[in-house]
């Protein structure tokens, strides 16, 4: 059997959280590159701008480290887990403070070429 050649990016601590990240990468995992860039492209999240980012450095990755053709790439995986929780405080009533959990994630996107 042929062995599957995968590239792979990811970008670390980007100021997003996990669960808003998985919604956009639902809406990219199996297609083609160029399919992609275009959906993300029209997307109107905030993850998307990441995204895109992470896709044309994985697409690149491909290319240049691997030497894939870039119009049979698709993407084969993409996920996103939690990073670091920055933990701060917002002053309420009476003197108290609640507590804000400002959440991070961690992106990883990998493209294969189609047989």
């Amino acid at each position: 059997m042929d062995e599957v050649i995968i590239a792979k990016a990811y970008r670390r601590d980007v100021r997003v959280t996990p669960r808003k990240v998985g919604v956009v990468l639902d809406l990219i995992r199996g297609k083609d590159v160029d399919e992609a860039r275009a959906i993300l492209r029209n997307t109107r999240k905030s993850a998307a701008e990441y995204a895109i980012k992470i896709l044309n450095e994985a697409a690149a990755n491909a290319e240049n480290n691997f030497n894939l053709q870039k119009d049979k790439l698709y993407v084969c995986s993409c996920n996103a887990t939690a990073g670091p929780t920055m933990k701060r405080f917002m002053p309420r009533a009476k003197g108290s403070a609640s507590g804000i959990l400002k959440r991070t994630s961690h992106i990883t996107i990998c493209v294969c070429e189609r047989a």
